[in-house]
């Protein structure tokens, strides 16, 4: 992620960073809903082992590609045409490469640790819903494996097609000098919380699913708040950045999955 960041610093004109970042990663939600739609259809088939052999094996054959077709910045990009350079380069950021990293000055800055205090209230919920919601739908819901898997799909490919909804309209702000990252970040956090907390009122399956998925797709509107604002604030450290808050992210998904399982055990 730290990477994709840093790439698209120096690949996307400003004007059209929102709907560039929420395209690119809508990907990781498309993921997920290929991964919850098709593991238990090859569990059931072919034994748990078949997961993690065919999604490595795809994995493998993307990065084979992905090292004959992918550049860092446009310079290093042999097909690409002068006009084509020109368009990129005239409307992003590209610097030459960071050798020193100010660390105590980046530490230093309000704004870092808003962003790392933010990815890691969004990764909260996030993980939660990725390593519980099969639970939830199989106990709560009763559910069957194949159902659970099926239906675990719906609130991803919410956030998919939402994130990329948010990119448009961020990027429209954006034209008119308003704050990206005060409207949909506020979209990003309250919509969810409004959406789960209606869960333990729900009385049927269909409504539990819609309140999922609207509660996801709600929070793809963070793609154009959180994730868009490290270039902001440091376009030549946007790499560094995300890499400091999405550590937060990640510590969030260990301690929210296992909070969650304590709390559910007493």
């Amino acid at each position: 992620m730290p990477a994709m960041n840093n790439l698209l610093s120096k690949w996307i004109p400003v004007s059209e960073r929102s709907r560039s970042l929420a395209l690119v990663y809508s990907g990781m939600y498309l993921g997920s809903v290929i991964g919850l739609a098709f593991s238990p259809i090859l569990i059931n088939k072919f034994g748990w082992p078949s997961v993690f052999y065919s999604f490595g094996s795809l994995g493998s054959i993307w990065f084979a590609l992905w090292l004959r077709k992918a550049y860092s910045s446009p310079k290093e990009d042999p097909e690409l045409s002068k006009e084509e350079k020109k368009i990129i380069m005239g409307g992003s950021i590209s610097k030459e490469p960071v050798t020193v990293i100010p660390w105590r000055l980046i530490l230093s800055k309000a704004p870092v640790w808003a962003l790392i205090i933010s990815h890691f209230c969004h990764n909260w919920g996030t993980f939660i819903l990725l390593t519980w919601m099969p639970t939830y739908y199989n106990q709560v819901l009763k559910f069957n494996l194949t159902e659970s898997g099926l239906l675990c799909v719906l609130p991803w490919l919410t956030m998919a097609a939402f994130a990329n909804i948010g990119g448009w309209i961020a990027d429209t702000l954006v034209s008119k000098g308003l704050s990206v990252t005060t409207i949909m970040q506020s979209i990003g956090f309250l919509g969810p919380a409004f959406f789960l907390t209606q869960l333990i009122h729900v009385k049927t399956p269909a409504i539990a699913v819609l309140c999922m998925a609207c509660s996801q797709g709600s929070d793809a509107f963070s793609q154009s708040g959180l994730y868009s604002n490290h270039q902001d604030i440091g376009p030549r450290y946007a790499g560094v950045l995300l890499g400091l808050s999405n550590t937060a992210g990640v510590l969030a998904g260990v301690f929210g999955t296992a909070a969650t399982g304590y709390i559910l055990q007493r």
